[in-house]
This record gives C-alpha cells, sequence and structure tokens, in this order.
C-alpha cells in the first residue's frame, strides 16, 4: 500500500500546477476592460453609452462610467465618477472669461489634477467589473490633442487593458470626401494613442455602413464613388478626386489592421459584433501594448535611478568629497576644524585669518602658501615698526633751502633772520 501512494503522490503536484493557472486565468478575467469612447459632436456617443450600459446591465455585468464631458446638460445614465461633481462648466466660464470650448479645456485641465484620485477608485472597483465606460467631449481636439487628454488616456492604459472606439456618424459619412476626413482623424488618433483601435459605425439603423466597409477594401470602389460625385459637383472636382485617391492609398495598410463594426445606439443592433471586436482588443492589448509600457517604465525607472545617482556624484564632487572619505569617514584634525565647516566644501584653516584662530595653525595639518605667509610676516613687521617709531615734532625737522638761499635765521644769512626781505627782481 505504501508503496502505491508513493507513486501516487506526483499526481497531486501537477494536479495542483493547473490550479494557480486557473486562479490567474480567473484573475484576467476579473481584470476589466476600458473602453475610451471617442467621436465628433454628433456621432452618438452618449447615446451609444446609454446602450452599452443597457446592454451590459441586461447580462447581469453592469459597467463602471465614466463621464469626462463638462458641458453635457444631459445624460441618459448615471455616471460612477462625473466631471461635473467636481468643476463647474458655467463658473469656468465666467471666472477665466472664457468662450465654450476654451471652458471645456480648462474644466477637464482642472479635472486632470485629481485624476490619481479618479484612479483610485477605479483601480478598487477593477476586481467587482468586466467594463469601464469612459465618455469623452463632444469637441473631439479637446480630448485627442490637449495634455490632460494625453494623460488621462496614459493613466489609464499603463493601469487597465484599454481600447479606443471611434465613434463615426454613418448617414453624414456617405459622402467621398467626408469618408476620407473621418479615417484620417481615426489614423491620427490611432498613432496617437497607440492603443489597440475600433472603428463603430453608428446609425447603422438609419443607414448601413456596408458603404464603408466596401470602401476600406476595395479602392477601386471608392474611386468609383469618387468620379460618380464629380458629376455633380463643378470646379475643383477633378483635384478633390485626384487627392482622395491619393489619401485612399496611403491608408491601404491602415484599413488592413483595423478593427470596424457598425452598431445601432438607438436599436441595439450590432452589440455583439462591437464586444467582440473589444475581445480581441484586449488580446492585443496583452499581446502587443503590455510588454512595451512595461519595458518603457523600465526605462523611465533606470533613467530616474541614473539621474539620481548623477545628481549625488556632483554633489559630492562640488563638496570636495571623495569615494575613500565617504566609505571610512574624514580624519578630524586638531581642534576638530576639518569636517566641521558647515559653510563650505573649504577646512576652516585655509581662510586668510587663519593665524587669528585660538588654537593657532598647524603646519603639519595643512599645505602652506608660502608666499602668502612671507606677505603676511612682512606687513606684522611693518606694523611693529610703524608702531615703535619715534614721533618728531614740526621743531625737530630742518627747513630745506628754497630757491638756492640759505635756511632763515642762520648765520650765513646776514641774521636777518625770518625778518630779511626777499631781492627785488632785476
Amino acid at each position: 500500500m505504501s508503496t502505491e501512494a508513493g507513486p501516487s503522490s506526483p499526481p497531486p503536484a501537477p494536479a495542483a500546477a493547473p490550479a494557480p493557472a486557473d486562479g490567474a486565468e480567473g484573475e484576467k478575467k476579473k481584470e476589466p476592460v476600458v473602453i475610451l469612447c471617442i467621436g465628433m459632436a454628433g456621432s452618438g456617443k452618449t447615446t451609444l453609452m446609454q446602450r452599452l450600459n443597457s446592454h451590459l446591465n441586461s447580462r447581469n455585468s453592469p459597467p463602471y462610467i465614466l463621464n469626462l464631458d463638462p458641458a453635457v446638460s444631459h445624460m441618459p445614465y448615471s455616471a460612477n465618477i462625473d466631471i461635473r461633481d467636481t468643476v463647474d462648466y458655467k463658473e469656468v466660464m465666467k471666472q477665466y472669461n472664457l468662450g465654450p470650448n476654451g471652458g471645456i479645456l480648462t474644466a477637464l485641465n482642472l479635472f486632470t489634477t485629481k485624476f490619481d484620485q479618479v484612479l483610485g477608485y477605479v483601480e478598487k472597483r477593477a476586481e467587482s467589473v468586466d467594463y469601464i465606460l469612459v465618455d469623452t467631449p463632444g469637441q473631439i481636439e479637446i480630448f485627442t490633442w490637449s495634455a490632460s487628454g494625453a494623460i488621462i488616456t496614459d493613466a489609464i492604459a499603463s493601469s487597465l487593458p484599454t481600447v479606443v472606439a471611434y465613434i463615426v456618424d454613418t448617414p453624414r459619412t456617405t459622402a467621398p470626401a467626408t469618408f476620407m476626413s473621418n479615417m484620417l482623424y481615426a489614423c491620427s488618433i490611432l498613432y496617437k494613442t497607440r492603443l489597440p483601435f475600433i472603428i463603430v459605425f453608428n446609425k447603422i439603423d438609419v443607414q448601413p455602413h456596408d458603404f464603408a466597409l466596401e470602401w476600406m477594401e476595395d479602392f477601386e470602389a471608392y474611386q468609383a464613388a469618387l468620379n460618380d460625385k464629380s458629376r455633380d459637383e463643378h470646379g475643383e472636382g477633378s483635384y478633390v478626386n485626384s487627392l482622395m485617391g491619393s489619401m485612399c492609398l496611403v491608408l491601404e495598410e491602415f484599413y488592413n489592421n483595423l478593427r470596424a463594426v457598425g452598431v445601432s445606439a438607438m436599436t441595439g443592433e450590432g452589440m455583439k459584433a462591437f464586444f467582440d471586436a473589444v475581445e480581441e482588443g484586449r488580446k492585443e492589448y496583452e499581446a502587443d501594448y503590455r510588454p512595451e509600457l512595461d519595458r518603457l517604465a523600465a526605462e523611465r525607472a533606470a533613467q530616474t535611478e541614473a539621474d539620481k545617482k548623477a545628481q549625488l556624484e556632483r554633489l559630492m564632487r562640488d563638496m570636495n568629497v571623495s569615494d575613500s572619505a565617504t566609505a571610512t569617514g574624514s580624519r578630524p584634525s586638531a581642534g576638530g576644524r576639518r569636517g566641521d565647516n558647515p559653510f563650505g566644501p573649504h577646512p576652516i584653516n585655509e581662510r586668510e585669518d587663519r593665524y587669528m584662530d585660538e588654537d593657532g595653525y598647524d603646519e603639519d595639518e595643512e599645505e602652506v602658501d608660502e608666499e602668502e605667509q612671507e606677505a603676511i610676516r612682512r606687513q606684522a613687521e611693518e606694523e611693529e615698526e610703524d608702531a615703535d617709531a619715534q614721533e618728531l615734532g614740526a621743531l625737530d625737522v630742518q627747513e630745506p633751502e628754497i630757491g638756492g638761499l640759505p635756511p632763515m635765521g642762520s648765520a650765513t644769512g646776514g641774521g636777518t633772520g625770518r625778518g630779511m626781505s626777499w631781492p627785488r627782481p632785476a
């Protein structure tokens, strides 16, 4: 029996190994996906957010919702974190004397200063939700090309799997020029955020998105649509056609690696295809984006550590502290002067008035400038000679001869003394 128990012991070890793996997979499933909804004004972002919220609640998987649009007047859903609860958009316009776009940008900047707290709340709920929905301002350029938008996007993407959903107004995209404008903007956002990207053609209940998918897959179909449109226009049609055709060829690689789905925020059509694309975006994030983010984070940490080390070495070099001194400690000199000077890197005994120190100066401790010491010694001797010199009065000094005449009061001067007259000039 014991011999059977021995061989039977190895199987539990492999059986125990899959348990952590299953647990790890369970933890990965619990990690939510952040869906960042971006789109132009009127594309239906807020309505689509309501449809996504309703769809997830019907699956008993309510999402965690963030609203970053401070100017929205009415939301058909309730947000867990709402920028309007923190920043008053109209009050910002009054205080800073701004217009609508400037007020939205300033409100977003003010909210970004506290976004670390927002991210803390999101991370606390990360284990209990599957999706985090983020609604952005309708003025797309305010979020995509501002510093605050980049900070928010990078902060979210560095913590949780993030997918960008670019919402397109399908009925307004039937014109080839408008379609190309939307694709160029989507391409710019993709390369700006560098995150998994989904183009969501909204309002397919009004206009199906089949024509858009065909134009993305077939250049000739898009060129034919351009030619048909040019017959209805005048003037600059030929130039616009050549420009749009060139743009379509440039974006061919962009189309090949792009996920595009059609949804209806009103009817709920296309929800399954949308969440399938989100799941593909999560896998892409885990495979491609997370390793890159980890590599960039490691490089930033290494650069920060190198900067700290360089600053410390520069500080020690400025303070004239060698590596050996820092390792063994500096040897204090007589009187404890060396290493006790808090006012600079130079020892106290290198001052010009060091000879006035109470303990004197020890030549064995420091190297002395002989010329400087000789100059100080000569100055001291001169001061002593001046102090010992005898003071003479005015009567002790003999008057010099002036103009070749004998001194006044001398015997050779006729005894006239100071009363003698000067000779009259000839």
